[in-house]
């Protein structure tokens, strides 16, 4: 069997860390005084396992909000005796100082800080820590760690267990001088990514004498001579929008050893430097062992291409003596990585690169997502748009690669709106019915489970749209019963009253009411209690002042007609709100709208099968409405069936409950007999039947028979135009033995018996040949629950 993209399924290791994380104090720690989380005494975990414990910790606190974050959780790897800690990964506010001081007396090799602006220069004693074992360290966009709070930061030998630190944030006046790189003698590779403007970044790397790897990106650099002191080492050198000049390529050009160079620009960035194509061959010539070079965003102040006419013949070639770029023909061999984002030199037909970010085609916008997305989500942003005008326009090809780089970000980038609106517009058209076919179950829940978490974070009305409208591509509710609950209260909560944008409102009945459709009753009943029913009645009550009866209307009472089936919670809720008040306001006012009427009417069905709740309706107001809405042709049958049904339940409660001297109950029945004569029974129905036993209840008695009838013939027309689907069912749920007992009873009416025979040879029939020939397809356009 082919198997789909994005197949693959978690690794053991991967599926029993996440169940260790989610049952802690059931696998690896118990509950210690105040509250404390403590490893237990017999646990020992070596250094693999510790850092998968880890780095899936921070990844499940920033993409999984059923995740509930420990307080005391970075304590639990305190004591390097049981616990061994090598390679840590932390990102965004989440990381405090106090964390990093729990793992102090670790000999980690690794440690990458992302964006981690909960820090203070308190965490640099702690880093202090570390400086034997250190190889690479990661400090990208923790803009405050180089402050200081309001008191003095700790030594890394001060124990912080049991004080409870002030979480306030660094003040920017009060900069961290004594800090230094020196005793870092093991530390190789080192970004400091957003280094503030105030740190002489000179200063702070000039202790460093074994670096071959330094990310300096967007730091302001005051001289450039000091990089020569790694000329012999240096391998990578990112100067992504670090101001360029002839001094500083000058610098660079001395570095012979590098493979990885990087000195490309946001594009919209205002500089002084030109890049020429006298500086391009420069680097190639000078810079031999170059295999990565990016130079995205700059603006060539001279042609560096070959005319038209001189270009080689026949397809696009990596060959250095074939490229379309002049300095690059230089080349001994093609680059791994070539970076001409936001460059006219992507646009090229030969480039002696394997990889190549650009614009110009798919390839290389998925490359340059690829590259970009964790440190420049600028950059990715566009790309990320460009991917969007690709789904959207053309077709993309590399289907599993593009989801999983745009889940990729919207994991990563939670918290940066631009990368979620684009994103989520990029997932609308990846996950529509063309790329469908090719994805797996795994696949489609990893971009619900990103959706649902751009809707939690961002209220904003493009979000919300582009989220709501990528759920809609998935089959409802079957896709999304994982996460049942959550996309419930957050399509609820996007129905508040004071939302007001027209097309998410709609989305998102439309959302609610196909979730509460064909899903079980347990699952129906916690969604009342989330508040569903008045949510739904607040958007009808807001119709009805504005005087409009549109989708949202009529989407509403749909939802509420399907979670009122079967579940008399929902029904008391419904009643309970002035359902009942509502409704007779909606047929006053939209006397014309059949789609509205039948959703109230299969409704008020609901509200009927209830016999605790049939009081409530047996007014003269109420049965009035009922009975003259048994004349209604809206519809075809609909609105009348369904007034007959409501009727048929009260009936069967028998003429003791009818307290009322009008309308008179024989009078009542009369019309419900002359309008289940008038109806065609080959009438093909708006309604989706889950079981029968609401209507099975009314065949063997005697109390009502114009009830009896009204069930008897609901079964008829059922098993007539659809036998595939209802005479099973109505085997199944022994309607077969309940119809025989019709024949049986004296009160039954001859019309009656004689329907009911009809049915149960239809089922015999069924029974005898299970192949529909017919041409009566089911189609179902509404619901009964």
């Amino acid at each position: 069997m082919a198997t789909k993209a994005g197949d693959n399924p978690d690794s053991l290791m991967t599926l029993t860390t996440v169940f260790c994380l989610r049952n802690l104090r059931r696998t690896m720690c118990y509950q210690g005084p105040l509250n404390k989380l403590c490893l237990r005494s017999d646990i020992f975990l070596p250094s693999e396992i510790c850092d998968k414990l880890v780095n899936t910790y921070m990844e499940l606190v920033h993409t999984d909000s059923n995740f509930e974050p420990e307080e005391s959780f970075f304590q639990l790897f305190s004591d390097p005796r049981s616990t061994r800690l090598t390679r840590v990964q932390l990102r965004e506010d989440f990381v405090r100082d106090r964390d990093l001081e729990a793992i102090r007396k670790q000999d980690l090799i690794e440690l990458h800080l992302t964006y981690c602006n909960g820090l203070s220069s308190r965490s640099l004693k702690t880093l202090a820590c570390f400086r034997d074992t250190l190889v690479s360290l990661c400090l990208f966009g923790c803009s405050n760690i180089f402050y200081k709070k309001g008191g003095a930061p700790l030594a890394c030998n001060e124990s912080t267990e049991d004080e409870e630190e002030e979480e306030s944030p660094a003040s920017r006046q009060a900069l961290e001088t004594d800090f230094s790189f020196q005793g870092f003698n093991r530390l190789r590779l080192l970004n400091l990514g957003g280094l503030p403007d105030e740190v002489d970044a000179e200063a702070l790397l000039r202790p460093l004498r074994c670096v071959t790897s330094l990310d300096l990106s967007n730091v302001h650099l005051l001289g450039t001579a000091f990089l020569a002191q790694w000329k012999d080492r240096l391998a990578s050198l990112v100067l992504y929008n670090v101001d360029l000049s002839e001094e500083l390529i000058g610098t660079v050009l001395e570095l012979a050893h590098l493979r990885h160079l990087d000195i490309s620009q946001e594009s919209m960035r205002v500089t002084k430097f030109k890049m020429t194509r006298k500086i391009l061959t420069a680097v190639v010539q000078r810079l031999p062992h170059l295999v990565s070079l990016d130079i995205s965003g700059h603006i060539m102040l001279d042609n560096c291409t070959v005319p038209h006419f001189e270009e080689a013949m026949g397809r696009p070639s990596t060959e250095p003596c074939k490229s379309s770029i002049h300095p690059f023909r230089e080349l001994k061999r093609p680059l791994q990585f070539l970076g001409l984002y936001d460059t006219t030199l992507c646009n090229v037909t030969h480039i002696p690169a394997y990889k190549v970010t650009g614009s110009k085609n798919e390839e290389q916008v998925l490359n340059a997502i690829e590259a970009y997305t964790e440190f420049r989500p600028e950059l990715a942003h566009r790309a990320i748009n460009q991917l969007f005008d690709i789904a959207r326009i053309q077709h993309c090809n590399q289907l599993l690669r593009a989801l999983q780089l745009v889940i990729g970000a919207l994991k990563c980038h939670k918290y940066d709106k631009s990368i979620q609106v684009t994103g989520s517009a990029a997932l609308f058209y990846l996950t529509n019915t063309e790329y469908r076919s090719d994805q797996s179950v795994l696949l489609r829940r990893q971009v619900i489970q990103v959706v649902l978490n751009g809707m939690e974070q961002y209220q904003e009305v493009t979000v919300q749209r582009n989220c709501c409208l990528t759920l809609c591509n998935f089959s409802i509710p079957e896709e999304l019963e994982f996460q049942y609950r959550r996309v419930n209260q957050l399509l609820l909560k996007i129905l508040e009253p004071a939302r007001q944008d027209e097309s998410i409102q709609r989305i998102a009945v439309h959302l609610c009411n196909a979730l509460v459709c064909q899903v079980d009753n347990h699952h129906k009943e916690a969604v009342g209690k989330m508040g569903f029913v008045k949510t739904m009645l607040n958007l009808i009550q807001k119709k009805l002042l504005d005087r409009m009866c549109d989708q949202v209307m009529e989407f509403s009472w749909s939802a509420l007609w399907n979670i009122t089936d079967e579940t008399p919670d929902n029904c008391q809720m419904f009643l309970n709100c002035r359902g009942m008040t509502l409704f007779l306001d909606c047929l006053k006012e939209f006397p014309d709208k059949q789609e509205l009427h039948r959703n109230m009417l299969g409704l008020l069905g609901n509200v009927a099968e209830v016999k605790a709740l049939r009081p409530q309706l047996l007014t003269p107001q109420f049965i009035s409405v009922f009975s003259n809405l048994l004349d209604s042709k809206a519809d075809g049958i609909e609105v009348s069936y369904n007034a007959c049904g409501v009727l048929s339940h009260i009936m069967f409660d028998g003429p003791e409950v009818w307290a009322m001297q009008e309308p008179r109950r024989e009078l009542v029945m009369d019309k419900m007999w002359e309008a289940i004569r008038s109806w065609d029974v080959s009438s093909r129905r708006n309604i989706n039947y889950r079981s029968f036993e609401p209507i099975l209840r009314l065949l063997p008695q005697s109390i009502s028979p114009v009830s009896q009838h009204w069930a008897t013939w609901a079964l008829f027309n059922l098993v007539s135009v659809y036998p595939s689907k209802y005479c099973p069912l109505l085997i199944k749920e022994g309607g077969i033995t309940l119809l025989e007992k019709v024949l049986e009873l004296e009160s039954s009416h001859p019309e009656t018996k004689d329907m009911a025979r009809k049915v149960m040879e239809h089922c015999e029939s069924f029974h005898e040949d299970p192949m529909e020939t017919s041409n009566g397809q089911e189609v179902n356009y509404g619901h009964r629950g």
